[in-house]
């Protein structure tokens, strides 16, 4: 929805919207550098022409023998770069599911672009546990918004869920009273 909506509005604006979703199977895959690498692709595929600046990087990397990638700090100085020219808004979902170890150097590395680009707008999203490090790293940078589904909310979510449900022949009215039970407790619990 969020991506959605700002979308609708960079269209009007000149401005790019760029999205990460952190994926729980491939966590070892996505580093920061693999991260920040995929985000600023789709920044260079919404201009109209690449800046000199990213071909030059691009081609002096490729006559290294076997050619080799950006490294992480050529990368946050690029999107930094292109930000001075166009507003950026940065999505990234699911950060709680990136590595510890690599969540630390990802947001210390958006920190490093926020602070150069003042264009430049992140909205981040995950579970709560995560706050701590966005706080730590992204301080003075970020107002955090906690939204915490009620009970209620998760019932009514369930409910919408199993009316369309595909096969509703599967599950009889005492699973689905457990549905409705348990589910709610145990993600109120988390």
């Amino acid at each position: 929805m969020v991506i959605d909506t700002l979308g609708d509005w960079a269209r009007e604006q000149n401005a790019a919207v760029v999205c990460f979703y952190f994926d729980f199977a491939a966590q070892k895959e996505q580093s920061p550098t693999t991260t920040l690498s995929a985000l600023l692709k789709q920044v260079v595929c919404g201009l109209e022409e690449i800046p000199g600046k990213i071909t030059k990087a691009f081609r002096d990397q490729k006559k290294v023998i076997g050619g080799r990638k950006l490294g992480l700090g050529e990368i946050v100085e690029m999107l930094q770069d292109i930000s001075s020219s166009r507003p950026i808004f940065i999505c990234i979902d699911a950060l709680d599911e990136c590595m510890a170890e690599y969540r630390a150097e990802l947001l210390d590395s958006l920190n490093q672009v926020i602070h150069k680009s003042p264009t430049i707008r992140v909205f981040l999203a995950g579970r709560l546990p995560i706050r701590d490090d966005v706080m730590k790293y992204l301080a003075g940078w970020i107002v955090a918004i906690p939204i915490i589904p009620t009970k209620d909310d998760i019932v009514r979510f369930l409910r919408e869920k199993l009316k369309k449900d595909a096969t509703p022949d599967a599950m009889d009215k005492s699973l689905e009273a457990d549905i409705i039970k348990t589910i709610p407790e145990t993600v109120s619990e988390m």
